[in-house]
């Protein structure tokens, strides 16, 4: 590495929940972090904090929207004008609804299409291909989910991109495997974060009774799986039963879902 450059871990995503997670955790195993986010305020906190948790550590940001057309170029120059080189990309930025496709505003199925497809797939091949232009052996995770094996009513759009991902992660990492880059698909189950909007109450009781996962706990597995270069991450071993069980589950039982607690969230 030259003296004007800095090797960095990117984080989309990084102003919260596990995107945040995964920020504090690589800071803490030493790597620079440069942190994505359209949440400016939330953004500079971030980066505040893993200062004080790696205090050699540098820690710019970057303000974006990821979701439009060109950002992952611009994304790029802007690291090669402030000698930013890329070994570590974490896709994790993401949104989540509960709602049927018919109730869900077109431009809300843009989105959905727009951030886990299109900036996922760009952010890939915009930063492997420049990886390898570098030869550096580098890791992508991509943050996909358990529902891509297990669509539900209610959460079509977030489960179908997700498998996307999975998908496309499985795929590019033997498409990388010469180049020595591992592209890893991370699955969680639930994991205690705001994506869900769950009241902080529930979230303190699922971890309590083993139905959700603490970030730390799922960030920390996630990692340790990517730096062994492995393709595929699904925490827990309840999580990877429930993905063959629920996917043995007829239509009928479905719809009893989908009326007793998909209908009962109201989120846009």
């Amino acid at each position: 590495m030259h003296s004007d450059t800095t090797t960095v871990a990117l984080v989309t995503g990084a102003s919260s929940g596990i995107g945040r997670e995964f920020a504090r955790q690589l800071a803490k195993k030493g790597h620079n972090i440069l942190a994505i986010s359209n949440q400016q305020e939330e953004l500079i906190l971030t980066a505040a904090e893993l200062a004080t948790l790696n205090p050699s550590g540098k820690f710019p940001t970057y303000f974006a929207d990821l979701s439009q057309p060109g950002a992952d170029m611009q994304l790029l120059e802007y690291c090669h004008a402030n000698g930013y080189e890329v070994d570590i990309l974490i896709n994790n930025a993401g949104i989540f609804s509960f709602r049927t496709i018919t109730d869900t505003p077109p431009e809300r199925i843009d989105l959905f299409i727009d951030l886990h497809i299109r900036a996922v797939t760009h952010l890939c091949r915009t930063f492997a291909l420049d990886m390898k232009q570098r030869h550096c052996h580098g890791y992508i995770l991509n943050m996909s989910s358990m529902s891509c094996w297990m669509p539900m009513p209610g959460i079509a759009m977030y489960s179908a991109t997700k498998a996307y991902i999975r998908v496309m992660s499985r795929s590019l990492n033997v498409e990388l495997a010469d180049d020595g880059i591992t592209v890893m698909a991370a699955c969680p189950g639930g994991i205690a974060t705001d994506l869900f909007k769950l009241p902080h109450q529930l979230q303190r009781i699922g971890v309590k009774v083993g139905a959700l996962a603490t970030p730390q706990r799922f960030v920390s597995g996630a990692l340790k799986r990517l730096f062994k270069r492995r393709r595929q991450y699904v925490n827990g071993l309840l999580n990877r039963i429930a993905i063959v069980a629920v996917s043995l589950l007829p239509d009928r039982l479905r719809l009893i879902v989908k009326h007793r607690l998909l209908d009962k969230q109201i989120t846009v």
